[in-house]
């Protein structure tokens, strides 16, 4: 089963995370299931960037992104080459490594 590392964010996971995830789960759900609370206002629908990241290592094993996210990644904080919606990157055979930006568009955080 692949790894996911998760870099330390101050708020979700300040001392950073190792986390394993099946091959088809997607990142923001194995997040998630890890007790990573990333934000998720959409619901995982692709309609907002909160679940936004930025994929250190492995980001060419992810499935392609699909147009409607590459559109709503153009207003995500933070933006890099390798950013995606954690809700759309299916997680593949390989390990990961992976940052969660500090900040989000998202004016108020919603508890889960």
């Amino acid at each position: 089963m692949p790894q996911i590392v998760v870099l330390p964010h101050a708020v979700l996971c300040p001392t950073g995370a190792v986390i394993e995830a099946p091959a088809g789960k997607s990142l923001c759900d194995a997040l998630l299931e890890s007790d990573i609370e990333i934000e998720h206002a959409c619901e995982k629908s692709c309609a907002c960037t909160t679940c936004h990241v930025v994929v250190r290592e492995g980001f060419a094993s992810l499935n392609e992104p699909q147009e409607k996210e590459e559109d709503l990644l153009d207003m995500a904080w933070g933006l890099e080459a390798n950013s995606r919606l954690s809700c759309q990157a299916i997680v593949a055979d390989k390990d990961l490594v992976v940052e969660i930006p500090k900040y989000t568009i998202n004016h108020a955080r919603e508890e889960n």
